[in-house]
C-alpha cells in the first residue's frame, strides 16, 4: 500500500531513486509538452504518406486460439522498407465485425496475445502487430530486440531513427486489417480503435494526429512523453539508455524533438483516454501526464496508483481500465 507524504506517494521499493518524482497530482497535471520542431507536422505526414503507398500484402494463417467469441490466427503483413512482421488478428466467431482495432504491445514485445484479446467492444477484429525488432513475431536482422538496445538503433537521425518505423509498423497493420476485414473500410464503417501500453502508449500518441481512419485511442502508461524533461529523470525503462546516450553525444536532443508523444498529442483530436500512474519506476509519471495534458480534443484520464510495478489494488485497477475502455470506445466509435 502507497504511503504519501505531502501528496506524494511512496511505495516499499529497491530503486536508487524516486519513482514518483516527488511530483502531487498537481504537479503531474501541469507538466506540459515541449515546443514542436518547425517542420515537426511536415515530418510525419510525409512519414505517413509513405506508409499508406505500403502494399502491405497480409497473409492470414490458421486459427491458433478460440476464446471469448473470438477466434485468434496469426498474421503476416509488409510495412515500410519492405520489413514484412507478424502478430495475430482476433475475429469473431459469428458474423461480420462491427469494429476494429489497432493493439500496440509494451517495449520487450508480444509473445502472445494474451490479455488484449477479447477487444474492448464485442464482435470486433483486432491485430496485434510485433513491431519490428520487437516480440516473437516482430524479429528482424539488424535490429536489437532488447529495449535498452531497439530505443537506440538508428537514433543519429530523425529519418533512420527505429521509433519512426515502428509508427509505421502499426499504420501499415491499420492497413492490413482493413484489407484482412473488409467491412472495416466500407463507407459508413466506424472508423478503427487504437490501444496501445507504455511503448506501445507513445507509438500511439505518435501516429494518432496523422491518420484519419483512427476515431478513438486509449494510451496506458505512455512513454515518450516531454523527452527534455524525462531526459533529467533516472528510471529503470529504456529511457535510462537514452540519458546515458545523450550525455556523449548531446546532439540527440534535435532527433528527440520529432518523437515526443507529448508534443504529438497536443494535434491528437480524437477522443483518448489515458491510464497514467502517479509512481513509475519504468516511464516517469511526469511524462505520461505530459501527454494526457497535451491533448487536444475530447480527453479522459483514470489515474493509476503506479505502473510497471505490483501494488496491491492493482487487479482493482486494471479491472477498471477494462471496464472504463470498454465504455470509452462504446461512447466514442459508434456505428
Amino acid at each position: 500500500m502507497a504511503s504519501y507524504a505531502h501528496g506524494v506517494p511512496s511505495y516499499a521499493h529497491d530503486f536508487p531513486f524516486d519513482p514518483a518524482y516527488g511530483h502531487t497530482l498537481d504537479d503531474l497535471l501541469g507538466v506540459p509538452a515541449p515546443p514542436a520542431p518547425d517542420d515537426f507536422e511536415d515530418f510525419w505526414r510525409a512519414r505517413h504518406a509513405a506508409a499508406r503507398e505500403v502494399a502491405t500484402e497480409p497473409e492470414l494463417g490458421p486459427v491458433e486460439e478460440e476464446r471469448d467469441g473470438v477466434r485468434i490466427h496469426g498474421v503476416t503483413y509488409t510495412s515500410v522498407g519492405g520489413v514484412r512482421l507478424g502478430g495475430w488478428l482476433a475475429l469473431p466467431a459469428e458474423g461480420p465485425a462491427g469494429h476494429g482495432f489497432v493493439i500496440g504491445h509494451g517495449y520487450g514485445g508480444r509473445q502472445e496475445p494474451g490479455p488484449d484479446v477479447p477487444p474492448p467492444l464485442p464482435g470486433s477484429a483486432a491485430i496485434l502487430p510485433c513491431v519490428r525488432g520487437m516480440g516473437s513475431r516482430g524479429l528482424w536482422a539488424g535490429i536489437p530486440d532488447e529495449a535498452a538496445a531497439h530505443v537506440l538503433h538508428g537514433i543519429v537521425s530523425r529519418d533512420t531513427y527505429v521509433i519512426g518505423d515502428c509508427v509505421a509498423d502499426l499504420w501499415c497493420a491499420a492497413s492490413a486489417l482493413r484489407e484482412l476485414v473488409p467491412e472495416l473500410a466500407e463507407e459508413g464503417a466506424p472508423r478503427l480503435g487504437l490501444l496501445g501500453e507504455s511503448f506501445g502508449g507513445g507509438l500511439g500518441a505518435l501516429a494518432l494526429p496523422w491518420d484519419d481512419r483512427f476515431g478513438a485511442a486509449q494510451l496506458t502508461v505512455p512513454t515518450f512523453g516531454n523527452h527534455p524533461l524525462r531526459l533529467t529523470l533516472p528510471c529503470a525503462g529504456s529511457g535510462e539508455s537514452v540519458r546515458a546516450y545523450r550525455r556523449e553525444h548531446p546532439e540527440v536532443t534535435g532527433v528527440l524533438r520529432y518523437f515526443d508523444a507529448a508534443t504529438a498529442a497536443a494535434r491528437v483530436e480524437l477522443p483518448t483516454l489515458v491510464a497514467a500512474a502517479r509512481f513509475d519506476p519504468s516511464v516517469p509519471p511526469p511524462g505520461q501526464f505530459a501527454v494526457y495534458n497535451a491533448l487536444g480534443g475530447v480527453r479522459e484520464l483514470q489515474v493509476l496508483s503506479a505502473g510497471h510495478f505490483a501494488y496491491d489494488g492493482l487487479a482493482e485497477e486494471k479491472e477498471e481500465l477494462r471496464a472504463n475502455r470498454t465504455r470509452f470506445f462504446g461512447e466514442h466509435l459508434g456505428r
